[in-house]
């Protein structure tokens, strides 16, 4: 069984360089550890916002490090340097636009310049690349999505799409903590775990 591998890119010209500390990829990691329960290996980088360096380091996730999913996280609004969505979509075999429309709805339930965000979600060969947001706590709910105070899910987090995603392009059977966020797969997609 292939196990399964993530790639975290965090895109910020300031903690690339030192400036401060980054907090993108600690908080991706944290959140993958409470939400996954199938094993997982992490490759990691933390670049500057040059579309070249961005392009590479996806690239090499994929096509080296063979990475089933790759998160990236920041660099995803209007202003000149943020280019991770053209950087993603200029290694991508696909584009897959229900991702981005759907952090967007999620992020205008707190902000209104979630229209400002061009994140987007593509597939480059075996693996799905997902931009996120760069602040930890819009990471949590754009992956999570939104709960009552119940914790009943009023709008999906886009994670709960990722496990079947996944699947459907040959990786492996990826299982989450319902609690977190729960994967959702049509009927004939289910498989029992053999303990």
């Amino acid at each position: 069984m292939d196990k399964l591998r993530i790639g975290l890119v965090s895109v910020s010209d300031r903690a690339s360089s030192g400036v401060y500390q980054d907090k993108g990829i600690p908080a991706l990691e944290e959140w993958l550890q409470q939400a996954l329960t199938t094993p997982f290996s992490l490759e990691k980088r933390l670049i500057p916002d040059e579309q070249p360096l961005i392009e590479q380091a996806i690239c090499e996730l994929v096509d080296e490090a063979g990475c089933h999913l790759v998160l990236t996280t920041g660099g995803t609004g209007p202003a000149r340097r943020d280019v991770t969505p053209d950087a993603t979509m200029a290694i991508a075999d696909r584009i897959m636009p229900g991702f981005g429309e759907q952090m967007r709805q999620i992020s205008l339930h707190f902000v209104p310049t979630a229209i400002l965000s061009r994140q987007v979600g593509v597939i480059r060969k075996q693996a799905l690349i997902l931009n996120l947001p760069g602040q930890p706590k819009s990471i949590k709910e754009t992956l999570e999505g939104l709960k009552d105070a119940e914790g009943k899910v009023i709008v999906s987090g886009i994670f709960a799409s990722v496990p079947y995603c996944i699947q459907l392009l040959d990786g492996p059977y990826v299982e989450t903590q319902s609690s977190v966020v729960a994967a959702f797969r049509p009927k004939s997609a289910i498989r029992e775990i053999k303990s």
